[in-house]
């Protein structure tokens, strides 16, 4: 997956946001305050990196050799992928929702309303 399409489908997540907290090497998608995906842009190929169960943490490096341990991150908690086109792009899609819902399932019930609050409206829908 191209970067621009990348950001696009980070971005469209209710309350997600773009920053650079590291610097100009990476970009941090944040969900609300709390990170759900670092994408290395100037790495060739992508490198993008994504909170994930840590039973599916060693699902997936078993099964993408693309898959690696989080880079400067939990090992058990985080994997890194590099977007060499090796992954389907279905999976790598389920890979970044399962990260934002892991991340949303651990903030505090008044962020997830806001969370939710967001998407309704994103949705469309009148306030």
């Amino acid at each position: 997956m191209e970067f621009d399409r990348l950001c696009a489908y980070l971005e469209g997540k209710p309350a997600a946001r773009r920053d650079m907290p590291f610097g100009v090497d990476v970009v941090v998608y944040k969900v609300l305050h709390r990170m759900f995906a670092l994408i290395a842009w100037q790495a060739e190929p992508l490198a993008l990196s994504l909170k994930a169960d840590p039973v599916d943490v060693l699902i997936l490096q078993r099964q993408y050799p693309a898959v690696k341990p989080g880079y400067h991150l939990n090992k058990k908690h985080w994997i890194t992928v590099t977007l060499d086109g090796s992954i389907p792009e279905g999976d790598l899609k389920q890979m970044i929702d399962d990260s934002y819902t892991l991340v949303v399932a651990r903030m505090t019930r008044a962020d997830q309303a806001q969370v939710r609050l967001k998407g309704k409206l994103s949705d469309g829908a009148e306030t």
